[in-house]
């Protein structure tokens, strides 16, 4: 996972290439503290590319939870949660829930 790109209206976009060289775009929704650590829950930013109403799933969110850390250089970076950390934040991120409701 790579580090914050830029300011989109005061969002923070994130921009992430997989292993097979596709780029994404993320913003980042909300920063969930557990542990002594930040966590944050980017959505995807998607394009314009085709017609609505397809069936390609285009329209459905693509919501992932990427650790925040400072690498060597003092820079936040998003890298991949391990199992554990991911099922600790996504109980956090179900509490939030239930106490918003």
């Amino acid at each position: 996972m790579n580090k914050p790109e830029e300011n989109l209206d005061d969002d923070i976009v994130i921009e992430m290439t997989d292993e097979d060289g596709n780029t994404f775009y993320y913003v980042e929704e909300l920063v969930i503290p557990v542990g002594g650590e930040n966590f944050a829950l980017l959505v995807e930013i998607k394009d314009d590319e085709h017609e609505h109403g397809c069936d390609c799933g285009c329209e459905d969110d693509d919501v992932i939870i990427a650790k925040i850390i400072v690498n060597a250089d003092g820079q936040e970076e998003y890298v991949e949660p391990t199992d554990e950390e991911f099922e600790r934040v996504q109980a956090a991120y179900e509490q939030l829930l239930d106490e918003e409701a």
